[in-house]
């Protein structure tokens, strides 16, 4: 084989495909990347018709609902992934550790490993959908200074989203698999509506969330929406909005913009993602060989190390440990004050020494999961209604 002469396309979004990470690989691989990078539903629809336009499919576990039944992955043979036993028990049996029910929605557990039948399920075997990477608890951010002390008295609340006080200043992520889930956890922790499975709506559900998001965005509670962290970031360091949903990475942008800013610990769960990679159906040969390459460079540690230093978890944290600071590790993942400052993925300062993340240590954040994005039943159903209410 001759890796120089190898390109992977790496279909997925700016959460994981960086130009930092892309240069980093090419180097330890020998292989060439081009990294096909789109907003989350595109990405979607392109990994389900398009199998032929990309070797690897990098994005959420929840896509595996629209990739596994087209057929677009094939299998990925564990005995080929080196560090597989390494993996921990969240990516595998959704639990941490402390044999909590960890969250609705798309478990990414229950769609790991590949049955006798074809099927995905929990029970282990040796071939899986995708393998398990980065991962996250998300909420929401929000300006301390800017918010009302009526707010801050109490505990943090999904509600904030649709609090009247906020009127005017609050943005949501645009995508409707995942906006609709916060914006659901905003509705029902105001106590506006009651839904079953909160990772699954019905059709008369989501009509119902949709009129109350609509409502409220005629009343100009909306400032604005974001389809990538970078949109998200800017919202708030223009000033239009003082509390959105958020993506870790954003979080770094508003650091860099001297904010002073809380992501939320919301009292009523965080709402969550994993992140992994698929094989195409169609990559064989030379291909597949690196595909696996590539799928085994992702647990060897360094990439682990850089994704922590934007907020992300890893499936195999011990591994990237050796390529993390004492300090750093004690702030990423055990929750610890920084004892120095810390460096960003790409820049020498991004942690300022004292501060605490918020929300905990790993075990901690990711056990309090009240949903894991999802695809839900009626996902057809919820994009057009979401899409009505984009454009109300």
């Amino acid at each position: 084989m001759h890796p120089s002469k190898v390109e992977l396309r790496v279909l997925g979004t700016s959460v994981t495909l960086q130009e930092h990470l892309r240069k980093r690989a090419e180097q330890d691989l020998g292989i060439k990347l081009r990294f096909i990078v789109d907003d989350g539903s595109s990405v979607q629809r392109e990994g389900v018709m398009h199998p032929d336009r990309y070797e690897l499919y990098d994005q959420w576990f929840h896509s595996i609902e629209c990739l596994w039944p087209a057929h677009a992955l094939q299998p990925i043979d564990v005995a080929r992934i080196r560090r597989w036993d390494e993996v921990n028990t969240l990516a595998r049996t959704g639990h941490t550790g402390r044999n909590l029910s960890n969250g609705v929605g798309c478990v990414p557990a229950d769609r790991l490993f590949v049955q006798t039948d074809g099927s995905l399920a929990r029970k282990p075997s040796k071939r899986i959908s995708m393998l398990p990477l980065t991962h996250n608890a998300d909420s929401f951010v929000y300006l301390e200074d800017a918010m009302p002390p009526s707010l801050l008295a109490g505990e943090e609340s999904w509600a904030w989203l649709l609090a009247p006080e906020l009127a005017g200043r609050v943005a949501l992520q645009a995508d409707a698999a995942i906006g609709a889930i916060d914006a659901a956890l905003a509705v029902q922790a105001c106590g506006l509506i009651r839904f079953e499975d909160i990772g699954n709506l019905s059709i008369e559900e989501i009509d119902a969330l949709i009129a109350t998001l609509i409502d409220f965005k005629r009343r100009g509670h909306f400032a604005g929406f974001w389809s990538s962290f970078a949109e998200a970031a800017q919202l708030m360091i223009a000033g239009k909005v003082v509390i959105q949903s958020i993506w870790s990475p954003a979080t770094v942008e508003l650091e860099r913009a001297g904010l002073r800013f809380r992501l939320a610990r919301p009292r009523e769960g965080y709402r969550a993602w994993f992140g992994g990679i698929g094989i195409s159906r169609l990559a064989h040969g030379r291909m597949l060989d690196a595909s696996y390459e590539y799928l085994n460079w992702w647990l060897e540690g360094w990439a682990g190390a850089t994704m922590a230093r934007q907020g992300f978890y890893i499936s195999n944290p011990e591994r990237s440990r050796e390529h993390m600071s004492d300090a750093e590790w004690a702030y990423w993942y055990d929750g610890r004050e920084a004892p120095k400052d810390l460096p960003g993925p790409t820049r020498k300062h991004l942690v300022p020494a004292g501060q605490m993340r918020d929300g905990g240590n790993y075990v901690s954040r990711m056990s309090r999961v009240a949903v894991w994005d999802s695809v839900m039943d009626e996902h057809n159903y919820l994009v057009r209604r979401w899409t009505e209410f984009m454009r109300s």
